[in-house]
């Protein structure tokens, strides 16, 4: 009799706990010791039925297993506390880790909730997304964040936030739950949201069935990228601004092997990207032809004014056949009325071409030829610049009285330029100066109408025609 009161008094103190374990992606390669240990040592094991294929293997013969289906973990985590506060030690396996989209907040919340006295262990466990990237090389090698597109528990307003946050903060971007039977279009909405801020040659890889003998492996890219080849089972990962392919591995560098200075430049680019970015999108007829969109993309990004809209004037095709002159070889020469004018035009970019910069501004024939024709000191200039360079690109953003003296050196044959860009500023005689230019046929030209001008916006003009093969990807910055 005695011994019946102690075995009963045992029976009645013993304290029950929960274990809410991370099983993995579904390898059992991925399982931790702690979470096998776990399973070894409970009483019962619950959990979504599809998961017990990855852990029965550990469970004791006397252990007890309780399986339901999808969409029943608030049934699941109810019963691990009726048979825990009963006295037994409960296994709440959860797919991956469990504190990511897993068990463990509902189990917390619950006890919370219920007042219960019950010990709560959570063991982590390799997520998903750990998985795949580790299928794809290295893409989560910097920031990263994780979102899940099931609007079940979360709103899509807040879900869209947050996606446009990650895009605009160049996260890499880990997505769960990216698509099911009745979530189709989730998934184009946020490619969509993440091509406004990212370039379309951003790496996207996708894995399904991480880990597990359906597994099946992708790359591609942000423009290519087809929502009609992931499912629930898929973890997609979208690069970030210095991810790349190494093959088929993605690869997101920390910075180990970047000298300051590449760095600097490669940040510098990248906010030159984003800053393209939001000017494409707040253009009022982004629908326009690449060439003149790339010219006035550098424009606006120069001088922060939503004007030069309708302030930049080109000939049809302009930047582009201005590019393919110096390309060919066919132009070797830019001449430019004022050294500030030269000095903003990128090196590197000229360097890459083989295209030179004159300024004849400095010159010393130059104030003896203005003194002896009565002619300003930049009149002067153009005067010599096309006795050597007729055939140049003649860059002007400083003084309207050289863009005159080109435009009467053409009228009498003298000057036969491959290129114009007019960009004179002030008050006096400029706009007459632009007026006159635009009449020349058969010269490609960009002109910035009206009194606005200036060297820094003739340069940057010419730094588009420069990397002109750059505008497609939208990615300007190459030679910063």
């Amino acid at each position: 009799m005695r011994r019946l009161f102690e075995r009963i008094s045992m029976e009645t103190t013993r304290k029950g706990k929960i274990i809410v374990a991370g099983i993995g992606p579904g390898d059992a390669a991925d399982l931790t010791p702690a979470v096998c240990d776990a399973i070894r040592e409970s009483d019962v094991v619950i959990g979504y039925k599809y998961y017990f294929q990855f852990i029965s293997s550990y469970m004791r013969p006397d252990a007890r297993r309780e399986d339901t289906g999808m969409r029943r973990e608030r049934e699941r985590a109810t019963r691990a506390f009726e048979l825990a506060e009963a006295g037994e030690t409960v296994c709440v396996i959860s797919s991956g880790d469990p504190g990511i989209y897993g068990m463990a907040p509902l189990v917390l919340e619950m006890g919370r909730e219920r007042g219960s006295e019950v010990e709560i262990v959570v063991l982590p466990g390799i997520s998903a997304f750990q998985k795949a990237a580790a299928k794809l090389g290295a893409p989560m090698g910097h920031d990263f964040c994780v979102i899940s597109l099931s609007d079940l528990m979360t709103p899509w307003e807040r879900i869209e936030r947050r996606i446009i946050a990650a895009a605009m903060g160049d996260f890499v971007t880990a997505i769960y739950n990216p698509k099911s039977e009745g979530r189709y279009w989730q998934l184009y909405r946020l490619k969509e949201l993440f091509l406004k801020e990212r370039a379309p040659e951003t790496p996207v890889g996708f894995v399904r069935q991480a880990g597990r003998t359906e597994e099946a492996v992708e790359v591609t890219t942000l423009a290519d990228f087809d929502p009609e080849r992931v499912d629930m089972f898929t973890v997609v990962l979208i690069g970030n601004s210095r991810t790349f392919l190494d093959g088929k591995k993605m690869v997101t560098p920390r910075g180990y092997y970047n000298k300051e200075e590449d760095a600097d430049e490669k940040l510098g680019q990248a906010i030159m990207i984003r800053s393209f970015q939001t000017i494409e999108r707040e253009l009022r007829q982004p629908d326009i032809p690449l060439d003149r969109k790339w010219a006035l993309l550098h424009a606006i990004h120069t001088t922060a004014d939503f004007e030069m809209e309708s302030l930049l004037w080109a000939d049809e095709g302009a930047v582009a056949e201005m590019y393919r002159r110096l390309c060919s070889g066919e132009t070797r020469t830019i001449v430019t009325d004022v050294t500030m004018a030269a000095a903003g035009i990128r090196k590197g970019a000229l360097a890459r071409l083989g295209v030179e910069v004159e300024c004849y501004l400095s010159d010393e024939r130059v104030a003896d030829l203005a003194v002896s024709q009565r002619v300003t000191r930049t009149q002067a200039g153009i005067r010599l610049a096309v006795a050597e360079h007729p055939d140049a690109l003649f860059v002007f953003g400083n003084a309207p009285t050289a863009l005159m003296e080109l435009c009467a050196l053409m009228r009498r044959g003298q000057a036969r330029p491959a290129g114009i860009i007019a960009a004179p500023v002030g008050f006096v005689h400029v706009q007459e100066s632009k007026h006159q230019v635009k009449v020349f046929q058969g010269v490609p030209k960009l002109i910035i109408e009206g009194r606005k001008g200036g060297s820094n916006l003739a340069a940057t003009l010419v730094n588009a025609v420069l990397c002109f093969d750059d505008a497609e990807q939208l990615k300007p910055g190459r030679d910063v």
